[in-house]
């Protein structure tokens, strides 16, 4: 029969983060960690067979999936199937000795979600740095501030894409905080009391104690869960799915705001040789990465709807109820946000700034835009903040109804304030605040300064994140 692809995996992910939830990746983790409490338990006086160590490692890497396959349809339990296969392999029955199943698969996949939360970590870090170059570069192409989707005051495409980066960098503190606080279930055996383990041990609490902390530092994370049950707080996956669709928010509204802008023809994310818009209509350059990743974050926003669903569900000292959502729902997580980020990398390497149009849809809106600061002008003149207020949304108003109906060609709003004498400002005086509106867009310089400072002190920490580039994308 034909396998079913999964479609995250297959064609969003990356290699590196395919390769961390792999079924024989799996595989050969848990022989690992079989292998190292062995070990671990040996160095503390258990009695090992000489040379049973040596043949699990000689077989360690001889994975038959179909054959554990089989194995796990007779004996219904996927554990023990991966168990019995091992030790077949090896001729030998010294694994797993005071473990229950969730000593070894929570431990593995917490292991597994902790690389994962690494790569996705330096990933962030390369997106961070791609999106503050494009924000150096942009820092001073002016264009109009939209609030509601309409045009509001002067920003720079800098500081737009700065506003973006902000969001993301709040969103990588709380990941790379949670990397740093994560905790593993550890060695507690079948209900939490780590009675097995005791009883090999003739009750040496001590030895189990070190059995634990070896079995730490084997996973290379630093933190255990002291008074767990036979699995670890579920509300723990659904800190990890969260952190993960927080770090997606800043990408995809940048995602969200770029598509916009295309649709203005304002900028674009880039059309390669070759590509075709869309089979129908030959001119099409539609905005697919962008809807892409907008998509891949609605994807994610399921994946923590359902380990949500597991937070604060669990029966006593634990059960399997939450398998299949676990199973589909964390690997398939890091799929989306992987994906999500090589894409994001391949919009900020690509996207284009169509500076024309940019330029000409500021100064049709330029009266627009300065009349904050014409308010600001007329309080100084005198005139009361409330009235001034009045009198400037009246014309405003005005004016932009005219020019939608076609009945003026330009934007007349200047000779319109002028002409009003409540206001107290010439033609002279609002033309040279539409010249200085046109050109300061307030702190936004700083803004972005400030933004790329933090993402050049944050690159120095995760220098390898600059070896990251988006594969291709289909």
């Amino acid at each position: 029969m034909e396998a079913i692809a999964n479609v995250l995996a297959d064609r969003y992910a990356s290699e590196p983060m395919r390769a961390i939830w792999s079924p024989r990746g799996r595989v050969l983790l848990e022989r690992e960690y079989w292998i190292a409490v062995l070990k671990a338990q040996r160095d503390l006086g258990l009695p090992v067979p000489e040379g049973a160590i040596a043949d699990y490692e000689r077989v360690k890497e001889q994975i038959d999936l179909a054959s554990i396959r089989r194995r796990e349809q007779t004996l219904r339990h996927d554990v023990k199937a991966r168990l019995d296969e091992f030790c077949a392999l090896a001729g030998h029955e010294h694994i797993h000795k005071g473990l229950t199943s969730r000593d070894l698969t929570e431990s593995v996949e917490q292991l597994q979600i902790y690389r994962a939360m690494e790569l996705v970590r330096l990933k962030a870090v390369a997106a961070l740095v791609a999106l503050s170059r494009r924000a150096g570069e942009s820092k001073n192409v002016f264009l109009a501030a939209r609030t509601h989707n309409t045009p509001a005051q002067v920003t720079t495409l800098g500081k737009r894409l700065a506003m973006f980066g902000d969001e993301m960098l709040l969103a990588f503190e709380a990941l790379d905080q949670l990397l740093a606080r994560y905790p593993v279930r550890g060695l507690k055996g079948a209900v939490g009391t780590q009675m097995d383990q005791l009883t090999l041990f003739r009750g040496d609490a001590g030895k189990v104690v070190e059995l634990e902390r070896r079995i730490l530092a084997h996973l290379g994370i630093a933190r255990a869960l002291m008074a767990t049950g036979q699995v670890y707080p579920r509300s723990l996956d659904f800190s990890v799915v969260s952190a993960l669709y927080q770090l997606s928010s800043g990408p995809a509204s940048f995602a969200k705001t770029l598509r916009l802008m295309a649709g203005h023809d304002l900028a674009g994310e880039g059309f390669a040789p070759g590509q075709v818009g869309s089979s129908a209509m030959p001119h099409k350059m539609n905005s697919r990465s962008c809807e892409r990743l907008n998509g891949l974050q609605v994807v994610l926003r399921g994946y923590l709807t359902m380990t949500e669903g597991l937070a604060g569900d669990q029966w006593n000292e634990g059960d399997v109820s939450c398998s299949v959502v676990r199973r589909v729902a964390l690997p398939n997580s890091f799929f989306a946000m992987d994906g999500l980020l090589e894409t994001f990398l391949t919009i900020l390497d690509h996207m284009e700034i169509n500076h024309a149009v940019v330029d000409r849809e500021l100064r049709n809106y330029l009266p627009f835009l300065s009349t904050t600061t014409i308010l600001m002008e007329a309080v100084k003149a005198g005139t009361g903040r409330e009235t001034a207020h009045e009198i400037i949304k009246g014309h405003a108003v005005a004016a932009a109804r005219d020019l939608r109906s076609g009945k003026i060609r330009e934007n007349d709003l200047f000779q319109r304030l002028a002409a009003d004498a409540r206001l107290g400002l010439d033609v002279a005086a609002l033309e040279r605040i539409g010249r200085e509106t046109r050109s300061h867009a307030g702190a936004a310089g700083a803004q972005v300064d400030w933004f790329v400072r933090a993402v050049m002190h944050l690159h120095e920490r995760f220098p390898q994140a600059g070896q990251i580039q988006a594969g291709p994308i289909l």
